[in-house]
């Protein structure tokens, strides 16, 4: 008895973490399925496009031009799946296991709901982000090395389209995931846990309605939509962010500097959407602990 107590205690406390997280990947596996199949149509398609346009030009800049914009519409394609995949996530987390009432078991199991939640909030702000890069960098360096075996089958150099994968553009790529995706769209993330925690039925409906009348509660009665703005900033990581997370913007061209990296991690819009963030969070724990199955 005593051994196995020092056992317990002994375990890191980042190790029940790590297995919750690993419980959420395989019970809901279009986490990695979506951007994984997303990929495999879009690496279809340019291979159907790129055998198709392997003598259309012999001009090997433009062939490096035409291929920086297909790795730039993967990489948005990609972050526009895994985002969608994160909302849905976020808004079953909770709610699901309280609708199947595996909630049941998995209180009767010796996890915090402290840890449970983390490791839900985990995979829209951690794991999501690094996985959309794996994949997009996977894809791009496939699409990468098809392109210059057309290449140097049709008697061209595939220099050019090797400048188009840089180590700086690669790292400007991981920060703008692990940055925007996680760090500024958390508040968008630990809400939806919330509300996934709160509603017994419809929570896409009540994520969206309190945010819908706060709007049209300002409009009518002060005609302002700072609300909406603030959300639509966001939403779409602006509000002061410097422009070089942006990899879809022309910095994506520009090498990730220190002051750029100082500029976003300084910014009031990042510390009071991760306070905002972490109080969301607090209010599904609490919810958790006390919720019972529906």
């Amino acid at each position: 008895m005593n051994t196995q107590s020092n056992a317990l205690s002994a375990m890191s406390p980042a190790r029940p973490l790590y297995w919750l997280i690993r419980r959420e990947l395989w019970e809901n596996r279009y986490i990695y399925i979506a951007p994984l199949a997303v990929a495999a149509l879009v690496l279809f398609g340019f291979l159907i496009a790129t055998l198709g346009r392997a003598v259309a030009t012999a001009d090997p800049a433009r062939k490096a031009a035409v291929f920086a914009e297909h790795t730039g519409f993967v990489e948005l394609l990609i972050m526009g799946t895994t985002f969608i995949v994160a909302l849905f996530y976020c808004l079953g987390a909770l709610h699901g296991e309280r609708r199947d009432r595996s909630i049941l078991f998995w209180k009767s199991l010796p996890v915090s709901d402290l840890d449970t939640v983390l490791s839900k909030a985990s995979i829209p702000v951690v794991v999501l982000p690094l996985l959309t890069f794996a994949v997009t960098l996977a894809t791009q360096w496939i699409m990468l090395l098809l392109s210059s075996a057309v290449m140097l089958a049709s008697g061209l150099s595939p220099a050019a389209l090797w400048t188009q994968l840089s180590l700086a553009e690669i790292s400007l790529l991981l920060f703008h995931l692990l940055a925007i995706h996680g760090l500024y769209f958390a508040p968008v993330y630990a809400w939806l846990l919330l509300i996934s925690a709160w509603a017994r039925r419809a929570p896409f409906l009540w994520a969206g309605l309190p945010l819908l009348a706060i709007g049209v509660v300002e409009k009518v009665a002060f005609n302002t939509t700072h609300f909406v703005t603030m959300l639509g900033n966001r939403m779409g990581g602006g509000d002061g962010v410097p422009p070089y997370p942006m990899p879809d913007s022309a910095a994506m061209h520009h090498a990730l500097t220190l002051p750029a990296l100082g500029g976003f991690m300084v910014s009031p819009g990042l510390w009071i959407g991760l306070l905002l963030a972490a109080a969301f969070l607090a209010a599904a724990v609490r919810l958790r602990h006390s919720r019972e199955p529906i």
